[in-house]
């Protein structure tokens, strides 16, 4: 006897099919593996993991905001302590003072940032105007009697502390702009709305910013306002005439400047007009982060900290993580800056709300932006130009507002969350009724309405009422009543609903 192969070559097939990455191991639905169809699956694959947990429940973007957050914090304060020692040294002051101030606000940023978490944003939206014009307030005092350092203006000094109102600017301007966009964002698709009063309003505050000559700071608010527009879905013509517009502003206002001209010349290997090199630092800092190698000279010994680099724990700190914790260290910077980026991305992908999407967006390319712009300079890649590292260089204003606004992300990173993982609101104030209606969600701890929980009758599917399928279906008779009555005489007798209850109520 002769077997036959057939389901064996079929089974098998299948099985292959399986392999090869059919699901259902269907023989000739095998995957194709030519080279553009790899590289298409490929980023899919990427983008839907990218994409994949902002829309979940189990709150993982939450703590992947928070988490590398609280590691770039601790990093910063760290590596402050490292490289301010020596300059405090021989200041005659404590090695430990530059450290203490930042960790003094890092303290008051995470109370700010945990307070932030837990109000609605609600309160966010009825906050944006007043904070915007705070803002412009405290920039115009800045220019009054503000104080100057390392040729910019703009710090207040507030009793034995020093505050930097543009660095609250950012927070303010991307709150305000995302208020605007929001309640305009059925009109966005004229040019006009889209510009108006958005572009006019960032006008005004980089004025400000560079009434004090700090065009690092105005460059940042540009590319905040630039990245408002793009996550309003305005349209690509109007975004691209504003950002060659930004541009063009920004290219007048680097060759008006000498310092900036020779800052240009500096940096392309050119000698300024009066022979000085103004991208020694840049230079210095190339310096540590090659003697740094993989692992580091240690921490703490660091040798460009002596006055090579001045400053070295503000602009320039990232030279200082190169040379004292080598290639592996800023490696795990950019992996937390990297992670801090998917995470806030994920949140923006969930977002359905134009207010939430464009704020979260905003903030995301401000932190990001502003710590790409910092390496570039440390690297090389950039003229000099004075921008903090968030979350890391020395500064207290900077790191309280940069803990404000993952504060912020992290307060529309909760709402994704299931509701059982939600932590309470921090204001359990009553809304009116149109601010309710507008959260789209419930209170936490609210009773919910009973007739919302309460299921309705399946309707019949034949269409007719239940009244009449009650009337028209047959209904069993009872085992007492299933021999039919008789009369005396021996008839039957059919007994009718109206006498059966009749006789009841006699009864």
């Amino acid at each position: 006897m002769v077997s036959t192969p057939t389901r064996t070559t079929t089974a098998r097939s299948g099985t292959a099919g399986a392999v090869r990455g059919n699901p259902a191991g269907k023989p000739g639905a095998a995957r194709d593996n030519r080279p553009a169809a790899v590289v298409r699956r490929s980023y899919r694959s990427f983008w839907a993991a990218l994409e994949g947990t902002g829309k979940s429940s189990n709150g993982s973007t939450y703590y992947l905001i928070l988490g590398s957050t609280l590691a770039l914090t601790a990093i910063g304060i760290m590596m402050v302590l490292s490289a301010s020692s020596v300059e405090a040294i021989a200041a005659g002051e404590s090695p430990y003072s530059a450290a203490l101030k930042q960790g003094m606000f890092a303290c008051i940023g995470l109370v700010a940032m945990m307070v932030l978490t837990r109000v609605n944003v609600v309160w966010l939206k009825r906050f944006a105007w007043p904070a915007y014009g705070a803002a412009v307030i405290l920039l115009m005092l800045v220019l009054l009697v503000g104080r100057s350092a390392l040729g910019n203006q703009n710090w207040i000094d507030i009793g034995p502390f020093t505050f930097q109102p543009s660095e609250a600017s950012k927070l303010a301007l991307a709150l305000w702009m995302a208020t605007v966009l929001h309640r305009k964002s059925n009109l966005l698709g004229q040019s006009k709305h889209a510009l108006i009063p958005v572009a006019p309003g960032a006008v005004v505050i980089i004025g400000l910013i560079l009434a004090g000559n700090d065009l690092g700071t105005a460059m940042i608010v540009m590319i905040i306002t630039a990245a408002a527009l793009f996550f309003a879905g305005v349209r690509l013509y109007v975004f691209l005439i504003s950002g060659v517009g930004l541009a063009i502003c920004a290219g007048i206002l680097a060759i008006t400047s000498p310092n900036r001209v020779c800052r240009i010349l500096s940096w392309t290997g050119q000698t300024c007009a009066d022979g000085s090199d103004v991208n020694y630092q840049s230079t210095n800092g190339l310096y540590g982060l090659a003697s740094g190698g993989w692992f580091g000279v240690g921490l703490g010994q660091s040798r460009q900290k002596y006055s090579w680099i001045p400053e070295a724990h503000n602009d320039f700190i990232f030279a200082i993580i190169g040379e004292e914790l080598g290639l592996v260290g800023t490696f795990v910077v950019l992996v937390l800056f990297a992670i801090l980026g998917t995470a806030i991305y994920r949140v923006v992908v969930a977002q359905k709300d134009m207010f939430h999407r464009v704020l979260a967006g905003t903030i995301m390319v401000w932190l990001l932006g502003q710590a790409t712009v910092n390496m570039a300079v440390v690297t090389g890649l950039a003229p000099v130009v004075g921008i903090p590292l968030p979350f890391i260089s020395y500064g207290g204003s900077a790191l309280l507002m940069s803990l404000c606004a993952i504060g912020v992300v992290l307060s529309l990173a909760r709402a994704q969350m299931a509701p059982g993982m939600q932590h309470r609101r921090l204001f359990g104030i009553k809304l009116p009724r149109r601010f309710a209606a507008r959260s789209g969600r419930p209170k936490a701890g609210a009773a919910v309405p009973a007739a919302a929980t309460k299921q309705r009758p399946p309707t019949p599917r034949s269409g007719k009422t239940a009244a009449t399928q009650s009337k028209t279906a047959p209904t069993p008779a009872r085992a007492s009543n299933s021999a039919p009555a008789r009369s005396p005489s021996g008839a039957r007798v059919s007994k009718s609903p109206a006498s059966s209850s009749s006789a009841r109520k006699r009864t």
